[in-house]
């Protein structure tokens, strides 16, 4: 923004605009200050407004090469301002009492002298002064007196008055208040003169120039939709980072700036400052909320999603600061079009959460996961819901607008009973979270039944299930789910893992005595035999399986084991010896102990150790799912 506008000079010639005979103030209304003027005084007046602004007129030999009136003297600017004042004053006297009077014709000629000198003034400090009067700068000052800086110039005695301001503010702060003041003092002074009309268009004609220019190097472009349609996304969403940036300081610096620039300068009258205002920023303000609504009539995608949820969170972030800076009547268009971008972002970002319901419900793929370890739908799902759960606050307001269509009342029993107020306002996403969950829980089952072996079916659930419950134990969803539904799915965890071992293992189990009893050697030697065969074609077909959770994998493997090494080894303890007189007896006996937990020790990792041409790899069909009343998919 310190790139500076280039613009014509205002030439030294009177205005045509402006009144050019003592008529023109006959419509003025009487100032009470009139009634004490006598004629000496007005005369008085008119001769010392006569000796300061005609040497401050560019048309006289007398003037000075000074170009800035303000910026050569403070002192000076004051005295002629004064002058001004009082020269009015007594132009209202002559009016009331001789219209025909020379001295009104001279007063009215220095009058417009002083008024083109103003006009130069007002646009000279606009225009070299952008550095002091950036947004940044003026929305950064803590306050800004509503108190009329032209009176608090009038009265000062001090050219050094800008000290008084106190050192609590900064150099930068400071000179922006002077020229504040400044420009409020002339702007005064004009428009108390009739000729507010000349300093208006300056004004309205340079800052908006300044606050198109912000827009430009903020990014921010005139937009049109069939733009949108030719652009890919991927360009589209770094569009959209821009914009987020963009529009916190358009609407934080820039258009506040020139809102709080603006009330200061005419702070004299509310209609001015209205006018100006929706001069300068409507048009940018309102183009820079088009943005968002073009992006939301984009195609509907979940993908997508998070774009669009940071576009409305950055609209609603800037909710309070966009009704403060456009409260006036006639900029009401810029808070319009901004909620109508809100509402638009509200339905695509509803709709993108359809699509990503449906996108479970419709994934058909049937290849098999190797070994029944966590299926890439469930990764992908699980993670999208994790990052999904990081806009709660937006999604509240989506879920709270568009309800679930569905019973979920059986989810509700479980997720957690709101008592604040915040708790009652999230209850709604956090049922269609667990909703989510369910259909993808619903969707593995499916996905489950295409698996031969049982008991890799159960593994493939246990696997799957596992990862769902950890993503949300220690992402975002657990805040939104809560403890029940931490615990009953983990109850539905150990369900699939206690199937599992029965599915996979109970062949062993029960290749060895029920109860302890007296064998004889050849009732020793086939439980051997039993119990190594059974062993092997378990181990061989479970070496195979993958658990990748060291957690869930150690805990299968240390279930297994205390159900079968205790009784293994007791067995072998017993009954070895009687077989000690057995030829090849390493062939019959192939197991100890110690062997068996190095075995299950090796399981689950998807490669196995030990090699048997022996082994019968026969199938299971498949037996009935615990499920949780699923939804068709």
């Amino acid at each position: 923004m310190a790139k500076k506008a280039k613009f014509a000079f205002f030439s030294s010639s009177s205005p045509k605009s402006l009144p050019s005979s003592p008529s023109s103030f006959t419509s003025f209304p009487a100032s009470p200050l009139s009634q004490n003027f006598t004629q000496s005084s007005m005369e008085e007046a008119v001769e010392r407004a006569e000796a300061v602004i005609r040497k401050w007129d560019p048309n006289t030999p007398s003037f000075t090469k000074i170009v800035s009136l303000f910026n050569h003297s403070r002192k000076e600017a004051k005295e002629f301002i004064i002058c001004v004042r009082d020269l009015r004053k007594a132009m209202h006297f002559l009016v009331s009492q001789d219209s025909q009077s020379p001295k009104l014709a001279l007063a009215q000629t220095l009058m417009q002298i002083a008024m083109t000198r103003l006009e130069k003034e007002f646009f000279q400090i606009l225009s070299s002064n952008r550095d002091k009067l950036d947004p940044e700068s003026v929305s950064g000052q803590s306050s800004i007196s509503s108190n009329s800086e032209f009176e608090d110039i009038m009265q000062s005695d001090d050219e050094d008055e800008i000290k008084k301001a106190g050192e609590s503010i900064t150099q930068v702060e400071k000179a922006s208040a002077v020229v504040m003041s400044d420009l409020k003092a002339i702007a005064e002074s004009m428009i108390s003169c009739g000729y507010g009309k000349e300093c208006i268009k300056i004004y309205k004609r340079i800052r908006k120039s300044i606050v198109d220019e912000g827009m430009s190097l903020l990014g921010i472009e005139p937009y049109k939709g069939s733009r949108f349609h030719r652009t890919d996304w991927v360009t589209l969403e770094h569009m959209i980072k821009n914009w987020i940036r963009a529009a916190k300081i358009g609407v934080a610096t820039l258009f506040r700036g020139e809102k709080l620039l603006c009330d200061h300068v005419f702070s004299a009258s509310n209609s001015t400052r209205e006018s100006c205002f929706y001069e300068i920023a409507y048009e940018a303000a309102t183009n820079l909320f088009k943005f968002p609504e073009f992006v939301a009539k984009e195609k509907k995608s979940h993908e997508r999603i998070f774009s669009l949820m940071d576009l409305q969170a950055a609209i609603s972030d800037l909710w309070q600061e966009i009704e403060m800076t456009f409260h006036f009547g006639s900029v009401a268009g810029v808070k319009s079009q901004a909620l109508s971008s809100l509402q638009k972002l509200k339905v695509s970002i509803h709709s993108a959460l359809v699509d990503f319901e449906s996108t479970i419900h419709k994934d058909s793929t049937k290849a098999l996961t190797p070994g029944g370890g966590v299926h890439k739908l469930t990764r992908s799902t699980m993670s999208f819901i994790s990052s999904l759960s990081k806009h709660s606050r937006v999604l509240s307001e989506i879920i709270a607008d568009h309800p679930l269509p569905r019973n979920t009342g059986s989810l509700e029993s479980y997720i957690r009973t709101p008592v604040t107020e915040d708790e009652e306002r999230n209850h709604a996403l956090s049922v269609h979270f667990a909703w989510l969950i369910l259909v993808l829980l619903c969707k593995l089952d499916t996905k489950a039944e295409h698996y031969k072996d049982v008991s890799l079916s159960y593994l493939f659930l246990a696997n799957n299930l596992h990862f769902i419950i950890e993503t949300v134990r220690s992402t975002h969803p657990r805040d939104l789910l809560g403890e029940d539904w931490l615990t009953k799915h983990s109850d539905k965890l150990n369900a699939y893992a206690a199937n599992y071992e029965i599915a996979a293992w109970s062949n062993v189990y029960m290749s060895l005595p029920e109860e302890p009893t007296d064998l004889s050697p050849e009732e020793a030697k086939t439980y051997f035999r039993r119990f190594h065969t059974a062993f092997e074609e378990a181990y061989m077909k479970q070496s195979s399986r993958v658990v990748s959770d060291a957690k869930l994998r150690d805990g299968l493997k240390v279930s297994i084991a205390k159900k079968l090494v205790p009784e293994y080894r007791e067995f072998y303890r017993k009954y070895l010896p009687m077989l000690g007189q057995e030829r090849n007896i390493e062939m019959l006996v192939r197991f100890k102990p110690d062997n068996l937990e190095n075995y299950i020790s090796d399981l689950f990792h998807g490669t196995p150790i030990l090699a048997s041409s022996s082994v019968s790899l026969s199938s299971s069909s498949s037996s009935s799912w615990m499920s949780l009343g699923c939804v068709s998919g």
